[in-house]
């Protein structure tokens, strides 16, 4: 009997911290997709692209905080009445306190978000 229970714990263990990878790896997932998408809306108020990356890059770290080290790695779309703009993000997240199960280092993320520009929006 204490033989299985020495071989048991310890696969137990393991099985746990693997949960607790996955739990956290679709937690992260989902900030960095809400921020994307949170990014793509500021962005779509801008009137040019350069107004759009500032939008988006200020309201994708006020989003995530410091939770990783996270940039808008692209922006894209149509930036007149009735278009489309697209936001890409990449982040590098630490796996910090997984290495037992070997989940050491970082991890790349990434997510967009796109949101449409009001048809009917005035200029000036």
């Amino acid at each position: 009997m204490s033989v299985e229970v020495v071989f048991f714990i310890p696969i137990l263990v393991m099985f746990t911290l693997l949960v607790v990878a996955g739990g956290r790896y679709v937690a992260v997932k989902g900030d960095i997709e809400a921020a994307a998408r949170d990014a793509a809306r500021a962005a779509s108020f801008a009137r040019s692209a350069d107004e759009a990356r500032a939008a988006a890059s200020t309201v994708a770290t006020a989003a995530l905080g410091s939770g990783g080290s996270c940039r808008v790695s692209g922006i894209g779309g149509d930036f007149s009445a009735g278009g489309i703009v697209e936001v890409d993000m990449r982040c590098e997240v630490s796996n910090r306190g997984l290495g037992l199960i070997g989940l050491g280092g970082t991890q790349t993320v990434t997510a967009s978000g796109a949101a449409p520009i009001d048809t009917y929006r005035r200029y000036g």
